[in-house]
């Protein structure tokens, strides 16, 4: 069991299998997570074929682990099960909008984190792919997903062959705001990114890739403005598809 102090994003797995039975079990208890209207706006898709997760890695830049894991799980921001039961009970659904999108995926986030939790209690480890919203075209196509569906989060899943180290995190005082939002003045930045600055793993980061402060390897090489505006564009055609917006 894992505590949440000492949790770690895992990328490497054995070869032991995920039964059947306790993911289903964590599936379940997960679905106890907080939910708009108590309406559970999501829905999860179990890859563990080898050939569908091939399938599936371009969308997610082809990282090792989307392939390598014994599990990977799309959760999607899902509106098409409840339109349908409306539909079927002479109700006519109103959910094709972005308000709705934004509803089902906070739902979907908060179950794929309940779930996580769940998975790193029962020993498993687990990697939280940012770049389902990347492409997520490529996904919705791949995994064959009807309009009012739209994956927001993946997950790899399996037991541990990894014991990475943690990574860093901002203080508290950071990101805690007593009663109204205290905009940051520099001495703040000083304060709380300079101690992520001064780790001697960043500071080499710095210099390999020839950039004189971390904050412009996030700029300049990870999530530039160029690769942003695209991946947004992408986004919002995808989510005129599967229509959420006019």
């Amino acid at each position: 069991m894992k505590n949440i102090n000492t949790r770690r994003s895992i990328r490497k797995y054995s070869d032991k299998e995920v039964s059947d039975e306790l993911l289903n079990r964590m599936l379940s208890e997960a679905s106890r997570t907080q939910t708009m209207g108590n309406m559970q706006l999501y829905s999860v898709v179990i890859t563990r074929s080898a050939e569908m997760k091939a399938k599936l890695a371009p969308a997610h830049f082809n990282q090792p682990m989307v392939t390598e894991a014994p599990v990977v799980l799309t959760v999607c921001a899902d509106f098409n099960r409840a339109s349908s039961w409306c539909r079927c009970r002479k109700a006519e659904p109103g959910y094709d909008n972005f308000l709705s999108f934004i509803n089902a995926a906070t739902d979907a986030l908060l179950y794929t984190q309940t779930f996580c939790n769940l998975a790193e209690e029962e020993g498993l480890g687990l990697c939280f792919l940012g770049t389902t919203v990347y492409m997520p075209q490529m996904i919705i196509d791949t995994l064959q997903l009807p309009k009012l569906v739209m994956p927001v989060a993946t997950i790899t899943l399996g037991w541990p062959a990894e014991n990475p180290p943690l990574t860093d995190r901002l203080p508290l005082a950071s990101f805690v705001h007593g009663e109204t939002y205290h905009d940051y003045s520099p001495a703040d930045i000083d304060r709380y990114y300079g101690p992520k600055e001064e780790l001697e793993e960043n500071k080499e980061f710095v210099r390999i890739n020839q950039k004189e402060t971390l904050a412009q390897i996030f700029t300049d090489i990870r999530y530039t403005k160029k690769d942003n505006e695209a991946m947004s564009a992408g986004m919002m055609e995808a989510l005129k598809r599967q229509g959420f917006i006019l």
